[in-house]
């Protein structure tokens, strides 16, 4: 049995995540999680709300709530979406809770006590309306490259070119809007990430089945430009984890918090906490701690591009540098984008459609499959209504919600609701064995290797395989003639839809848990071969014709959703 500790990028607390924000992080993480654990793997899966910064606080004011309460109340909201998606967490946190406030704490005193932290006192633009020193991003105003009149202070989002507050042609705040700016003198904490630039760089290398796509991102932050550069991790903001050095005060920081991208990562090891202390006290360390046994753990991320570098420099680094024997991530999976219907999802500006929404219209199920099938891993992909509409009805309803309903109805009118005796296997059957062995070796194969869209694929061509068999088969025609081996053929179709149950639970967990029980099957277990899993429902073996697993989408339902769907979410 191996163990797999497995992360995906948290959510930030600000609004309930688009589409997008699912397929780029969490639904993969849950489809490998369940993967594992199909596989008698142990595994614990973790994932948390993003809860600190400036835009907790202004999403807070804008609903017109307390920051702590506004958080309470929308990690409430996005755990309850995250079981609507039937996401497997074992533990769904939050970085606000006393367990990061605590590891937080400690990272930066291991830090400081390393050397690796230093004291820098900078200009930064404060606004006089709003009465707070604004985050680079909350600063807008025309890029200077590109003349883009809403670039941010970070970065233009136009031309991507990387800013600074000053660089900004009539800056504002993104806030008020007020242009009364000025440039204050303010002193932050800095982490010397460039005195780990080495170790960095090599513990990259050495992660040689990482996706191009995550290595590449790595690389880009390390050596381009002027290389990586130490990183502010303090702000000026009321909401967050105040500024300590352990358990101990920090002179000169009083009032400041750390920055978000500082302890929101360190979250993933206080999330394995949290959950420990749920569980009444479980050995957390021993998943997180090499020298508590997390040796033999296999780490896994799963997060957006847009994620990469904070995972694979900034978070690296905290763990490098604090010199305790904490666990380092093993594979890093990352997407690119998905986007909305010849745009972009956005959460800041409502547009796509989100999680809530989804689970209005339609079961997870049909999300959860064409979402993984269409993942965005080599390149952005695109999520269209036509698009959508052909994936469910293709894919789910005529190839696998069909073979479902023929094998089981055509049993249930020739035979009863037991499974038929009689019959031997001929060349077809043994063909088909052959084939399946091949293809269940290959879709584990793919699963293992994180291929999502390529899995997805090889299941479908499972699907079909049953499909393909049942119209050769054609037991309708062969019990004219010889009763006995249409029994066996359909009893056969039995034992395919039990084997697609157990093959199709990681993608979509409903419908494989709706099939088992239909066939009265207490456990899915994973099969070895494909002659054993098609041996598992005997004759004389009771099952019920479920209801119809997938409706098909209409095109007027395609058409009002597209219509319901074009604008932006108020």
């Amino acid at each position: 049995m191996q163990r797999h500790l497995i992360t995906s990028a948290i959510p930030y607390i600000n609004g309930i995540k688009h589409l997008g924000n699912l397929v780029g992080s969490q639904l993969p993480a849950d489809l490998y999680a369940r993967y594992q654990r199909a596989r008698g793997n142990e595994v614990l899966f973790l994932c948390a709300t993003d809860e600190h910064g400036t835009p907790a606080e202004l999403a807070a004011a804008k609903a017109g709530k307390p920051v702590a309460e506004y958080c309470a109340e929308m990690h409430a909201i996005q755990a309850e979406i995250a079981k609507g998606f039937r996401l497997s967490f074992d533990h769904f946190g939050r970085s606000s809770s006393p367990q990061n406030h605590a590891l937080t704490q400690h990272f930066a005193g291991r830090l400081a006590d390393a050397g690796l932290i230093r004291e820098v006192t900078e200009k930064q633009v404060y606004s006089n309306a709003d009465g707070r020193f604004l985050p680079d991003r909350y600063i807008e105003g025309t890029c200077p490259n590109c003349g883009y009149d809403k670039a941010r202070g970070d970065q233009c989002e136009n031309c991507t070119k990387q800013l600074d507050p000053t660089d900004l042609i009539d800056p504002r705040s993104a806030i008020s809007g007020s242009t009364d700016l000025e440039v204050r003198e303010t002193t932050h904490l800095f982490l010397r990430q460039s005195a780990l630039k080495d170790d960095l760089d090599a513990w990259i290398d050495s992660k040689t089945d990482w996706p191009v796509l995550t290595t590449s991102i790595a690389k880009k932050w390390l050596h381009d430009g002027d290389g990586l550069q130490d990183r502010g991790i303090t702000r000026d903001l009321d909401w967050g984890i105040p500024v300590r050095r352990g358990d101990k005060d920090w002179p000169g920081m009083e009032g400041k918090v750390f920055y978000v991208w500082f302890d929101a990562p360190i979250e993933y090891i206080a999330c394995a906490r949290e959950w420990a202390d749920a569980q009444g006290g479980a050995d957390w360390e021993r998943w997180w701690r090499t020298d508590k046994g997390a040796d033999d753990v296999r780490y896994t991320q799963f997060m957006g591009k847009d994620n990469v570098p904070f995972h694979t420099l900034s978070f690296p680094a905290t763990i490098l540098g604090s010199g305790e024997p904490w666990k380092m991530v093993d594979h890093l999976k990352s997407f690119n984008y998905l986007n909305y219907d010849g745009g972009q999802f956005s959460t800041s500006q409502g547009r796509g459609v989100f999680m809530d929404q989804a689970l209005e219209i339609l079961p997870a199920d049909y999300w959860r499959w064409w979402l993984l099938s269409n993942c965005p891993e080599t390149s952005d992909s695109e999520f269209t209504w036509e698009l959508f509409q052909q994936g469910v009805n293709k894919d789910l309803a005529d190839v696998l919600g069909n073979f479902v309903s023929r094998v089981t109805k055509f049993c249930r009118s020739k035979f009863g609701e037991t499974v038929p005796e009689g019959g031997a296997y001929g060349n077809a059957e043994q063909a088909l064995i052959a084939d399946l062995d091949t293809r269940i070796a290959r879709y584990a194969a793919l699963m293992d290797a994180m291929e999502v869209r390529k899995a997805a694929q090889e299941l479908r061509a499972i699907w079909v395989s049953g499909n393909e068999y049942l119209q050769t088969a054609a037991p309708w025609a062969t019990i004219k003639e010889d009763e006995a081996r249409a029994a066996m053929q359909i009893r056969l179709g039995l034992n395919l839809i039990a084997l697609y149950a157990a093959l199709s639970s990681p993608f979509i967990p409903d419908t494989s848990a709706l099939m088992a029980t239909a066939l009265g099957l207490q456990d899915l277990n994973w099969p070895d071969t494909a002659e054993d899993a098609l041996t598992r429902l005997q004759a004389g073996q009771a099952f019920t014709v479920p209801e119809n697993l997938f409706a098909k989408i209409s095109d007027d339902d395609r058409s009002a959703w597209q219509e319901r769907f074009s604008g932006i979410r108020e």
